[in-house]
């Protein structure tokens, strides 16, 4: 029996475009998925972010609830003031400043979609 594979799975309006956006950020190549609709997205050392358009006949509206990406990478503030300029250059709306904690530096951004996504600058 072959192992698992982790993976999240996500929603979106505009498939390729929003899984365009996340391999941006982890500057992964965009990968085509199962189908016309569907794009994958090497999250390293983390498996995979599926980006699909769901169903006309079974519809997932947009939410923002507790779940949320969390994209994470080494260095300092100067590295997370940098990555957050690309996400918002890229499309993402900023909900808060960038913030300083115990295990890093901490942004929480929506997507372009709306969806929940937190950079995290752990301290090398």
């Amino acid at each position: 029996m072959s192992p698992a594979e982790a993976a999240l799975v996500l929603a979106a309006d505009d498939a390729r475009a929003l899984a365009g956006f996340y391999a941006a950020l982890v500057e992964q190549p965009l990968q085509a998925g199962l189908g016309t609709r569907h794009w994958r997205v090497a999250l390293p050392a983390a498996g995979w972010l599926e980006v699909y358009e769901p169903s006309r006949s079974r519809p997932q509206p947009r939410q923002r609830g507790r779940l949320a990406v969390c994209l994470r990478r080494e260095g300092n503030a100067a590295v997370l003031e940098a990555w957050m300029e690309q996400a918002i250059a890229l499309g993402a709306q900023p909900l808060d400043r960038p913030r300083q904690e115990a295990f890093g530096s901490e942004v929480w951004l929506l997507d372009p979609e709306g969806n929940g996504l937190l950079l995290l600058v752990r301290d090398s």
